[in-house]
């Protein structure tokens, strides 16, 4: 029994959490894919992945529930078959996995792993299927595809179209690898075709390229040249200071899960 004075447990609400976070200024979109294109990058990506015969195999082995007890009772009292020869080269050889382990290397197959890809500058195209939800999980992608240089773009009904030939249930984001040797490249003519297709993005805070400094002659000092390039570095800085424009933030608390509900026990 809580004292009349203080309030008891289930009368004090407890404090929502919440995280203050700046809002940002700039919202990246992905570019609108045109329908011609969009069924021609579907159709070269399932042509190319069938010819190649890349698919993830997995063999679901029924294994019956049995009790310790009744195991080791069983291992005690029943004597262990001989497997033949044959029989072992037949369960050694692989059940479940990908066939092509080399043009699987080239691939980056999920949000993860084409993140992780964009970050080290492996790829060299990067597509995105239309239907992720939230949309911020792959918001992210454009900016690194931006800053690397290399060609992205949003392509709806992606995931249907890849997942099945690969043999698996979705495939949210698809990156093509660079490859050291073109030799071994798999899929350098299907990503020859994609890219002309591919809709330039559009990075706010990357529209502006950055001033090209005159290099001075050779005949001028090594005093002269360090004070010239300081005076033209300088001079840019403030060129491009008068050029931008500062936007407003604003500041917007995140509540984790404000949907979830605590389990009466």
């Amino acid at each position: 029994m809580a004292t009349p004075g203080k309030p008891g447990k289930k009368d004090v609400k407890r404090t929502i959490q919440a995280k203050t976070s700046f809002t940002s200024p700039f919202t990246p979109q992905w570019s609108t894919l045109p329908q011609e294109d969009m069924h021609f990058i579907l159709k070269t990506l399932k042509e190319k992945l069938i010819s190649t015969g890349l698919e993830k195999k997995e063999v679901k082995v029924f294994r019956p529930w049995r009790k310790k007890k009744d195991r080791t009772s069983s291992a005690t009292s029943e004597p262990v078959p001989e497997v033949s020869q044959d029989t072992q080269v037949h369960d050694s050889s692989p059940k479940h996995g990908w066939t092509d382990v080399a043009a699987r290397r080239q691939l980056a197959i999920g949000i993860n792993e084409v993140t992780k890809a964009l970050e080290r500058n492996e790829l060299k195209l990067v597509l995105v299927c239309k239907s992720v939800k939230p949309n911020h999980m792959t918001t992210h992608l454009i900016g690194l595809s931006a800053t690397r240089g290399v060609p992205a773009c949003q392509v709806p009904r992606l995931s249907q179209s890849v997942s099945e030939p690969l043999g698996l249930k979705s495939v949210l984001a698809l990156g093509f690898r660079q490859c050291t040797s073109k030799d071994d490249e798999v899929f350098t003519d299907t990503v020859d075709a994609i890219t002309p297709r591919v809709p330039s993005l559009s990075v706010a805070w990357l529209q502006d390229a950055a001033p090209e400094h005159s290099v001075g002659s050779e005949e001028e000092d090594g005093d002269k040249r360090g004070q010239k390039r300081k005076l033209e570095s300088e001079s840019g800085v403030i060129e491009s200071a008068s050029s931008c424009t500062l936007q407003s933030l604003k500041v917007k608390k995140i509540v984790a899960n404000p949907a979830k509900k605590k389990n009466k026990s």
